[in-house]
């Protein structure tokens, strides 16, 4: 009888085609174990650790019907973070690699079997799934969401590395990634170009915090003069990259949150990416600011949540971001469209010059707000630079009517560190012309009254040392 058992479970498995390979830290690029569910003995075999978290890590679409370059990099990350833990990677090679909407079907099937394999290691060797998370790139993102859907009791976390959008942005939540599949699902959007059902990401928020870096539309040192520098030094064998560069990018800001610890990307809730490029969304009040990638607070609304960040192009990934209000005097009516201005700000512990940024508008008498970003940690903001630049084509209108505005504040909040700075033109006012010099500001003696109780106590005694130092 007991016999009879062991065949029959072993016979419930003979449906899963999927491969479950434990990665170690040795070789992660290598698979040189299989878990085999319904095997009892391939966990101690392959040294499989009970009392430590497992990563599933699941990937997608894949052309050539191989491993793509950024599994060994991830596998390798999350051992580095987190050592003892279990990093299996499964195996969807062979159903990976036909027509895409074939591929993508075969979704539902990957998700029956990772689900399958997590449930037989709960109840034969009660695993807690509170121990596991579930990575999925593009397609393997859904695979994720499926499996997290047919799991008797709930995994503890999903993250969805760019869920592939076509046949998916209009799916029901069943068949795609959606919140209910963990107890806290996270996601990265690095590609949602064009229509949404001809986006390669999906567009549409999937989990319980949704960030899209950069708006999530294209990543910057994805454009095609990269394209041909990767070209010219590898050859043409990489030329896949740039259509996935973008799409990718958000498996390389997690694996960047992995090993940069103390370098945390901040992104920042916001309804429209275009209110973000204001810098109207620098708020970090009641969970409006979160850690992008592993680090991430587990914060689980009601609706889900947009949140947006910019990004370097290379790891690491962390800018600093400021929200910049200026009020432009003028005497005249004026208002002028897309100028170019150049911003440089300096601090306690670095500067930053000539940062470029554009105004959609600028007009007499209206203030405007305005999003830059820095590589730098400039520490404490002491002082900083206006600069409005020459259009780089020749401008009859400029030619006839040098016209100025004058500025007498400069205000500016920090995203990460969330302080507020008032800056004052030394002269009272500045005057500001299109080609001329930079117009500088200083730190105000009198900087804003917290609006908490005892602001106004705290700020007096700040302007008095201030003072007598």
């Amino acid at each position: 009888l007991c016999f009879h058992q062991v065949s029959e479970a072993e016979m419930n498995f003979k449906g899963i085609e999927s491969k479950f390979s434990l990665r170690t830290p040795a070789e992660p690029d290598e698979d040189v174990c299989y878990l085999v569910p319904g095997q009892m003995d391939s966990l101690a075999q392959c040294n499989f650790n009970h009392t430590s978290k497992t990563f599933v890590v699941i990937h997608g679409w894949t052309v050539t019907g191989m491993y793509e370059s950024w599994v060994p990099k991830l596998v390798d990350a999350l051992y580095k973070r987190e050592p003892d833990s279990n990093v299996i990677v499964v195996d969807w090679l062979v159903r990976a690699q036909q027509h895409y909407p074939v591929s993508a079907a075969y979704t539902k099937l990957v998700g029956k079997d990772v689900a399958m394999f997590i449930d037989w290691m709960e109840e034969k060797f009660n695993y807690p799934l509170n121990n596991v998370h579930l990575l999925g790139y593009s397609l393997g993102a859904h695979a994720a969401g499926i499996a997290g859907s047919l799991t008797k009791k709930k995994v503890n976390r999903i993250t969805g590395l760019d869920p592939a959008g076509p046949t998916f942005e209009y799916a029901d939540a069943p068949i795609r990634l959606s919140p209910d599949d963990a107890d806290f699902v996270d996601v990265l959007h690095t590609y949602t170009r064009g229509s949404p059902d001809r986006s390669i990401g999906i567009q549409k928020p999937v989990g319980h915090i949704d960030i899209y870096p950069n708006g999530g539309g294209f990543q910057p040192g994805c454009n095609l003069g990269e394209a041909l520098r990767l070209i010219a030094e590898k050859g043409f064998s990489d030329v896949d990259q740039l259509v996935k560069c973008s799409h990718e990018r958000s498996i390389h800001l997690f694996i960047d949150s992995l090993l940069y610890e103390e370098k945390p990307s901040m992104a920042y809730r916001c309804n429209t990416k275009e209110a973000f490029e204001k810098g109207l969304c620098l708020s970090c009040r009641k969970n409006r600011c979160n850690n992008l990638g592993y680090k991430v607070n587990r914060v689980r609304t009601k609706r889900n949540t947009k949140m947006y960040l910019k990004t370097r192009a290379q790891m690491p990934y962390k800018v600093f971001h400021y929200q910049v209000k200026i009020h432009f005097f003028g005497k005249t009516n004026v208002t002028k469209v897309d100028q170019p201005f150049l911003i440089s700000l300096y601090g306690t512990l670095d500067e930053s010059e000539n940062i470029a940024f554009t105004l959609p508008e600028v007009s007499s008498n209206k203030t405007f707000s305005f999003l830059i970003y820095t590589e730098v940690d400039i520490g404490d903001l002491l002082m900083l630079k206006l600069q409005w630049e020459k259009d780089t084509f020749f401008s009859w209108s400029d030619w006839w009517t040098p016209f100025a505005f004058t500025i007498q504040r400069v205000r500016v909040k920090s995203g990460e560190t969330q302080k507020k700075v008032v800056f004052c033109s030394r002269d009272g006012s500045s005057r500001l012309s299109k080609g001329e010099e930079a117009a500088i500001f200083v730190k105000c003696l009198e900087q804003p009254v917290s609006r908490k109780k005892g602001g106004a106590k705290k700020a007096s005694k700040e302007n008095s040392a201030r003072e007598s130092a």
